[in-house]
This record gives C-alpha cells, structure tokens and sequence, in this order.
C-alpha cells in the first residue's frame, strides 16, 4: 500500500523547492499589497474617528477637496469658508466730525512771520473712515470708539454697497470701543467666539476696509496672519488703557480700526484697533498689530447697550505706592504692593472689611506690584462683579471679598 503525499510534496526535489519559494513570494506579495492599498486609502481624506468628532464646514470643505483629490477642490479651506462666513457682517463706517482750526489773516507767509497777525478760529468739516462688524440682526455694530469720536453725522455701508444712516449708541473711551445702530432690521450678524482660549500660532484672519472711498468698492478686504502673543498691556495716553490685547502679524492697516479679527471657524475673537509701525515716518503695517479681546468687547457692548455708557466702578478706596520705610513701618518686608491711604465710610472697600494701612498685594489672582497696575485692572470688571482681594495686615495675609459699586457723580 503506497501512502499519498501532499501535492507539494509529489513533485521532484528541486522543482518543488522552486514551486514552494514562488508560492511564499505571492502570498508575501498580497499581505503588502493589502497593506499599502489600506494605507493609500488613508492618505486620499478616509477620517479617522477623531477627525469626525472635531469636523466643522469649513474643515469638511477643506476635507471634501482633498477626497476629490483636485487643486480646486483643496483651495477651498477653512481660511476661505471663514471669510465668506464673516465679510457679509463686515462694515464701512464714516463719520463726518467737527474741527476748530485756526488760521490767519494772511495768506503770506512772510509777512505773518514778522507781523504776528492775531489767528481766528475756524470749524471746518472732516471725514473720518473705519470698519466694524455687525453682531445682531438688528443694526448693532461694534468698532473703535476713535472710530466714532465727535461724531456729529455717521453712515455705514454694507458689504453690498447699500449705505444708511447710523448713530452711537454708546462709547467707552477707556477701553476704546464703541456700538453703533444702523437702521433697518435682519442684518447679518458675526458669530463672537471666545478670546479666554486663543492658541499661539493659529490662524488669524484681519477683516475691514483699509481703502475707505478710494477704490470705490464696498467689498472688505482680508489680511492672514497668525496669533503672535496674548495678555499684550499698553497704556498709551493718560486714562486709556490697553491691557490683555491680541497680538497678530495679520496687517492692520489704516481704516482696519474697528473690523473683526476671526479665527478660522469664522468667529470673531477680536477687534483690530492698533499697530505698531516702529517709526514715526511710516503709517502702515510691518507685521505687529493689537486687537481688544472679544470676550471684553462683549460685556462692554452690553453695557454700552443698556446704559448707553460705561458706568463707572466705585470702591471707595484710594492707594498709594510703597516705598522701603513705608513697608518697614507697616511690618512688610518688599516694596510690591499697594497701601490703602484712604476708605471712604459706607463704601464697598469699608464693607469689605478692609482698613487703611493694609497693603494689597493681588486682586482677582493678579499681582499688584504698583498702582500703575490698578489703572487697567477693572477693564474687564462692571458694577456688580465681586473682586477677591488679597492684603496683608500687620504682617499677616488675608483675603476678602469687594462687591464693586457705581460711582455717582453726587458723591
């Protein structure tokens, strides 16, 4: 009785070696063929589970190029569906104001320089341009309160040319916004996103209208940059305070003041307001531009709606800056910090406890090295908001609760 073998095993012995290494070579050959073409698939657009769970519309646009695996389809990106998104919201603001201006009785400049005549003055007309951006259906729109300054008429013009008539509905010279109401109604409106979370290095997308009338186009125009740095303070001028601004590399040029800064879901995280030009001698943008926080342009707009002004915050309390004896004799041994000097009775500093000669060292979590850190502090603060303080008392920290008040001009 003779055994039957496997086939591989019926054939000679070399030509069977030979059928056997061919064998394992197409079956090495489809495992790497099916792992490249799994591969291959992954990298035409197949999501993964987490690229689902964090889709948006301009993300899935962006995707959908990719699928196609066109050039068209993958210039449509986030950048592009973010600026259709917001320039419908995006307005031209021109504000005609009034200028005393003061000239002499003549017009020759040689005789006025021996001769002094006396100057007379003059108002004159002039025409200032901004942007800003609606964000309600109804007509508001945020900008620049240097936008809108003395503003004695306003027009704003839409996106699609329509111009209306338009006023200041309230301003905030301090923090240096301003809401303005056009007439009419079913706007469209900016989505606000959120500032509190910004990523250094991600998409920042500037929107306005830096040309005013010159080209004779309405259309806003859109500059690209990315978020170079957060929690920015300037103080610029006496009673104007800059603190916590976004910084971009997104040009902001001349008539960009008040336009939106937005990410790329197309929501506004800023406004732009200033740049930095390194020289007195040149006006446009080298690449560093500021924007005023949405988050505090939002609570501002409320306000500015409500009270038609920023209703100043009453403590009731004054300060002064230490110096090394003063914090020796108070038992403090550092010269951070500020000295409580004065409390007015039945205010909200009384009543919380608080008495002269406790130096305050933090509020709302922030260091108080100076009363320069004071000025620009309640920005983001409004009649009714507590502030945790903490002080210290004859060398001993303590912390306590200020409920801030309205200041009233009879006080």
């Amino acid at each position: 009785m003779k055994f039957k073998k496997p086939f591989l095993t019926s054939v000679s012995g070399k030509t069977g070696t030979y059928v056997l290494l061919l064998l394992l070579g197409l079956i090495a050959g489809g495992i790497a063929g099916a792992e490249i073409f799994k591969r291959f698939s992954l990298a035409q657009g197949t999501p993964s589970a987490q690229g689902q769970t964090t889709d948006t519309s301009a993300a899935a646009a962006l995707q959908a190029g990719r699928q196609d695996g066109t050039v068209a389809g993958a210039r449509n990106n986030a950048i592009v569906m973010a600026t259709k998104m917001i320039s419908p919201c995006v307005v031209g603001i021109v504000v005609t104001q009034l200028q005393v201006v003061r000239r002499s009785y003549s017009s020759d400049e040689f005789f006025d320089f021996f001769f002094a005549p006396e100057l007379v003055p003059r108002v004159k007309e002039v025409e200032r341009m901004g942007s800003g951006f609606l964000f309600s259906n109804n007509g508001y729109i945020l900008t620049n309160y240097h936008v809108v300054e003395q503003a004695q008429k306003l027009f704003v013009t839409l996106s699609d040319g329509h111009q209306i008539e338009g006023r200041v509905v309230g301003a905030d010279p301090q923090t240096d916004l301003a809401v303005v109401a056009a007439k009419g109604a079913n706007f469209p409106f900016a989505k606000l996103g959120s500032s509190d979370n910004l990523m250094i290095g991600e998409w920042a997308i500037a929107i306005g209208n830096p040309f005013g009338f010159f080209i004779n186009d309405a259309r806003p125009t859109v500059t690209v940059g990315v978020i170079s740095a957060v929690d920015r303070n300037f103080a610029p001028s006496e009673g104007v305070y800059y603190q916590g601004m976004i910084q971009t590399d997104a040009a902001i040029n001349q008539g960009n003041s008040g336009g939106p800064l937005v990410n790329a879901l197309g929501e506004v995280v800023g406004i732009n307001t200033f740049i930095f030009t390194g020289s007195d001698n040149n006006r446009g943008s080298i690449g560093i531009g500021f924007a005023i926080p949405i988050d505090r342009a939002r609570r501002v707009s409320k306000e500015l709606i409500a009270y038609g002004k920023r209703r100043m915050i009453y403590t009731g309390i004054s300060v002064q800056d230490l110096n090394r004896s003063i914090a020796l004799a108070l038992g403090y041994d550092r010269t951070s910090g500020v000295v409580i000097s004065e409390i007015t009775k039945k205010s909200p500093g009384e009543t919380a406890k608080l008495s002269r000669g406790d130096i305050i060292v933090q509020m709302g979590g922030r260091d108080i090295r100076s009363s320069a850190d004071i000025g620009g502090f309640f920005l983001d603060y409004f009649v009714g908001d507590s502030v945790v303080i903490s002080y210290v008392r004859k060398g001993k920290p303590y912390h306590t609760t200020i409920v801030l008040g309205e200041f009233k001009e009879t006080r």
